[in-house]
This record gives C-alpha cells, structure tokens and sequence, in this order.
C-alpha cells in the first residue's frame, strides 16, 4: 500500500477511497488552484498500469504533456513519486498556459527566427502558430530517431525553455542567456550518446526475443518481460547509466520451472561480462536460448487467463501459473485471488491466502499485493 504519510505531505487534498489503497481521489494543487483527480491503481499497484481520471479543466491544461505524463507513470517507482512529477509537470504547464495570454515583444520572434534559422530548419519537426511550441529531430549514432520538444516562454532567450523527451533519465539543461536553440540541440545529442549503449541492449532484446510486455515500448522503458518458454518468462529491469551491469531480475512461472532458473543465475553470477551484450550474458547465465521471432509466435507464449479467459486485465497480463507440471494455467494474480477468496475451503494468513487451484485442486498460495 501507498505510504500514507507521505503522501498526505505531498498532496493533502488526495484521500484513499478504500481499505487496499488502490482508489484514491480528491484535489491536486499548483500555483494556488486545486483541480479535480481520480487515480485508480491495480490491485499489484504497479503504477504503469493505472488510470487517472480528471476534470475537463485539468485534461485540457494536461492534454500536451500526456506522453510525458505516461513516461512518468512508467519510470516512477510509486504513487508518492508520480505525483511529485504531476505536481511539477502542472506547474509548468499552467506556466506556459499563461504565457499563452503574455503578448511578445518583436524581439522574442526575431531572436527565435535567427536561432532557428542557425541550427538548421531540416532538424525542426514542428512549430506551432504562435512559437512557443518546438519540436526539434535528431538521429543517434545508430539511426534512432528522436524528438525534443520545448516549450518556449515569454522571456526566452533569457530564461531557457521547458525540455520534454523521451528518455529513462532526467534532460537537464546547461543554460545562459546567451545561449540558443542550437546549444539545446548540442546537448541532446550528447545525451543521446550517452544512452546509446542502453538503447542498444533493448533494441537487441526487442528484435531477438518475444517481449510480453511492455507490447510498445518508448525509449524510456527500463523493463522488458521476455518470455522463456510456454507460461515461463522473466522481468528484467536495466539501469540506463549502467546497462552493461546484472539487471534487476523477476522470474514469472510455475516454481518447478523457475526455481531452477533462480539457482542458475545465482551460481553463474560471477560469469557475468561488461563486455558483451546484455542479452548474451542472460543466455550464458541462464543456459537457455530465448524463442526467437522466427520460430514462434506471441500467441505461443501469451495465454489467456483461466478465470476471466482474457489476455489483458486493466493492462495486466496473467503472471501467476498453477505449479503443477500437468495443469500449468496462467491466472491474473487479481482474478486468482479473488477466485481463491471464495472458496469456502481458502485459508488465509495475513496477505497470502492459500486455496485450490480452480483447474487441477492443486493447493496454491496468491499474495493481495503480488
């Protein structure tokens, strides 16, 4: 569950509407207004996964910082993180909303034409009527396309402009006032370099292995869940600064095929090498090969829950599976244990309730908060 009390710090105003702590609703406050919202989170509180819904007002005054709005419900690790971004990202966009109103002196357009015009209109991938939206392209080193958008207020060139891009790590800019757009544009592709090597792994994992989720990724997912073989996958989280190094392992399966893939990784360990790929290093710790596109298809790997006989569930996948090698049927792990719930025959201690599996009658255990 959301740690209350910071969360009560950051937003007073935003209540838990029940026990879990997965429906919270009430007020979200910059620049002295309070706006409306609703935030829903599934029952794992994975927070990529939850819906926010708000007043007309505030979605209006959102609606050009949804991709970045999404990024960061990706990359946040809880509730509390995200509405501190939420917060930041209000401030600024009812910053820029108000400047909307600032007329701008003869100045501003010259300077920003000139500057425009320095850097090159063919790296330009968009500006709106009023030239205080701007969307700049680059390529990497590898040929990846990319996009930074800014968001240009009434002082620029003295104050520097709003920096949007969709990275897993935090653009800051370098400013002064007499710096300009090309200087902006300087450091993104340095950034962009700096990220090549992460970007890299995941567009190697990406082409060569079937990704369960996420299915679209954005340049700023760290997490990838591969599939291993038929209801066996595992959830690597990958550190940008630091992608070459053992990420963050989560196997997702029946015990008797993922136990032994735990004690593989933690005898091989020490065989990991910086100085091949990420991929490579999970096959020779592992000893496995991953399926490859080639072979097999996605619907080899994603099977439907076995309660509510979807795929997709409020965004999730079913993650937990029956551990009987001759049953082995993937639940979502909030259809399990509401199933395992009511059953009269269910026994519970504190968050882990044990009941029968609905398919084989095996005895299985569900987590609430998986």
């Amino acid at each position: 569950m959301v740690g209350s009390g910071a969360l009560l710090r950051q937003c007073p105003l935003l209540l838990p509407q029940n026990r879990e702590g997965t429906a919270y609703e009430g007020f979200v406050t910059a620049q002295g207004r309070d706006f409306h919202i609703r935030i829903l989170l599934p029952m794992d509180f994975q927070l990529k996964n939850a819906r926010i819904e708000c007043s007309w007002h505030l979605k209006k005054i959102l609606h050009g910082y949804r991709h970045i709005l999404k990024q960061r419900l990706h990359s946040c690790p809880d509730l509390v993180s995200f509405m501190v971004e939420l917060k930041t990202i209000l401030e600024i966009a009812l910053k820029n909303t108000q400047d909307l109103h600032i007329s701008r002196p003869p100045e501003y357009y010259s300077c920003l034409v000139r500057d425009l015009e320095i850097l090159g209109w063919n790296k330009v991938a968009y500006v709106d009527t009023g030239f205080t939206t701007i969307k700049l392209k680059a390529e990497d080193s590898c040929g990846r396309h990319h996009l930074v958008t800014l968001k240009l207020n009434a002082k620029y060139p003295t104050e520097p402009p709003d920096c949007l891009v969709d990275f897993p790590v935090q653009f800051a800019i370098s400013w002064m006032p007499q710096n300009s757009l090309i200087d902006i544009y300087n450091q993104f592709l340095a950034a962009l370099e700096s990220l090549k090597e992460f970007w890299d792994a995941m567009d190697e994992i990406d082409g060569k292995t079937w990704v369960l989720e996420p299915e679209n990724p954005t340049r700023s997912a760290m997490t990838r869940r591969i599939a291993i073989g038929n209801n066996v996958s595992v959830n690597i989280e990958v550190d940008p600064r630091h992608p070459n190094m053992l990420p963050e392992c989560y196997f997702l399966g029946a015990d008797h095929v993922v136990n032994p893939l735990r004690i593989k990784l933690n005898n091989n360990m020490h065989l990991w090498d910086p100085e091949i790929s990420l991929l490579q290093n999970l096959k020779d710790l592992l000893e496995i090969d991953f399926p490859p596109h080639a072979v097999l298809e996605k619907s080899d790997f994603a099977k439907d829950c076995g309660i509510c006989y979807a795929y997709r569930l409020d965004g999730t996948t079913p993650d937990q599976v029956c551990d009987d090698p001759r049953c082995g049927q993937p639940f979502h792990q909030a259809c399990l244990y509401e199933w395992l719930q009511g059953l009269p025959s269910s026994r519970q201690s504190f968050n882990v309730i044990f009941g029968e599996c609905p398919y084989c009658n095996k005895v299985r255990k569900s987590n609430e908060n998986e």
